[in-house]
């Protein structure tokens, strides 16, 4: 009989990426995949841990496997689980841990888990992890976007962060690696690359041979049927003139860089161990703007850090709204035991927290619609992902810069390319007409 596996996947683009590896894993055992509502032999959980609301729900999963079949085995990985395997193991029903690392040999531990009369504790120490995992995504069902990782750890240490305690130091993937994924992908079908990890703006860290992202870059363009190549979340002093240049110069590159700033105060960014100021950050802005017209530049603010007082927010109000992000994502600071921000004094009230989140969105509302504004009129290049669900017969897609678009066909859109004429804003989007 066919065991079925089921995996839910909390967090970030990096842990949808090795969800889709370790499914790919088990269908190549011979395990069939279902959805994590419905009855499975196996529950796969792979965890967050950036917030307290990351761990909550990840145990909320865990206790919703266990009693969707309490005779299944419930393998917990991911971030939570590596830094907190004690607490997973005390929840009834968890047969299996096994956290950031071994991923690759998620199908022998969970058999192994089944044989154990005991639960299994796989979590080993990641901190002294050298070496890349690697673990390519054997098959998607999706045929429009593909990420491919290229980078796993952290080292720079940010004040609130327990990331690096959970993924370990910097390790990169080979450059011919990321290459022939690539290259499978794209003979696969897909439009969109996507290249993500940990903190990839370090890509190079670990290799022998002196790369970086800029190099990287130019390479998978240079890779026959590459459509779109678009970047994941890259830290301001990993932006250099070279990779600027590559998305100002090879078509290919998506005009999108996300920019995390977490704060547009001086004192908060220095008591968050950012290394730079806000008009370091601005200059880059600007840099970046006056070489790739009508890029797309988003970015993270965490509000409500600690010695946030209601002038240092007004400064990172102002500071959003003067850069006019395309995209701002607002998260409230949620305290990390064992990181160096959760002891500190002056912890920000939580209604204080809510208040300035309601701000910064509505903020972040109105720079949407304005970036997408300038476009009214024009035509531009979207690709298209699924029907919107909207109404019948509309289709939604983005733009490389980023700006989903909205269109009536009668035709499958699906994975298709094809220019629009933008007529309308509705919401923080657009409306299109096709082009003839």
């Amino acid at each position: 009989m066919t065991k079925r596996v089921a995996i839910f996947t909390l967090g970030c683009k990096t842990n949808q990426y090795e969800s889709e590896a370790m499914a790919g894993l088990f269908r190549r055992e011979g395990y069939k995949q279902v959805t994590f509502d419905e009855k499975a032999d196996v529950y796969i959980i792979n965890t967050c841990t950036v917030t307290h609301l990351g761990d909550r729900k990840s145990r909320q999963m865990i206790r919703r496997a266990v009693k969707k079949n309490p005779g299944a085995i419930v393998a917990v990985t991911g971030c939570y689980a590596q830094t907190s395997p004690g607490e997973v193991l005390e929840i009834p029903g968890v047969d299996l841990v096994i956290g950031t690392r071994d991923r690759d040999r998620i199908v022998e531990l969970v058999e192994e888990a089944e044989k154990s009369p005991v639960p299994v504790n796989a979590v080993r120490d990641i901190m002294s992890q050298r070496l890349f995992e690697d673990m390519s995504i054997l098959d998607y069902e999706n045929r429009t976007r593909a990420f491919v990782k290229i980078q796993e750890g952290c080292s720079n240490f940010c004040t609130y962060c327990i990331i690096p305690y959970a993924r370990g130091p910097l390790r990169s993937r080979s450059p011919d690696k990321v290459l022939d994924e690539v290259k499978r992908l794209v003979e696969e079908g897909f439009k969109e690359i996507v290249l993500t990890g940990i903190h990839i703006g370090a890509y190079g860290a670990g290799l022998e041979e002196k790369t970086d992202l800029a190099d990287l870059v130019v390479r998978i363009s240079l890779t026959p049927g590459v459509k779109r190549l678009r970047l994941g979340s890259v830290e301001p002093l990993d932006i250099t003139p070279r990779l600027i240049e590559a998305v100002a110069g090879i078509r290919t590159v998506c005009r999108h860089l996300h920019i995390p700033l977490q704060s547009g105060d001086d004192y908060i960014l220095n008591r968050m161990n950012r290394h730079y100021n806000t008009f370091e950050f601005s200059r880059l802005v600007g840099a970046i703007r006056s070489q790739v017209p009508d890029i797309a530049i988003t970015t993270d603010i965490i509000v409500g850090f600690p010695g946030e007082t209601a002038e240092r927010f007004e400064n990172t109000y102002e500071f959003v709204k003067e850069t006019a992000f395309s995209k701002t994502h607002v998260f409230k600071y949620s305290p990390r035991k064992g990181t160096p921000a959760a002891g500190y004094p002056e912890q920000v009230p939580a209604e204080d927290k809510d208040a300035r989140c309601k701000r910064l969105i509505a903020l972040d509302r109105e720079n949407q619609k304005n970036f997408a504004r300038q476009f009214l009129g024009r035509s531009m290049e979207v690709l298209f992902e699924q029907p919107a669900g909207e109404e019948e017969e509309l289709w939604e897609g983005l733009t490389d810069n980023y700006i989903r678009v909205l269109v009536k066909s009668s035709e499958d859109l699906k994975g298709q390319f094809a220019d629009v004429r933008i007529v309308k804003l509705k919401g923080t989007n657009l409306l299109g007409k096709m082009k003839i």
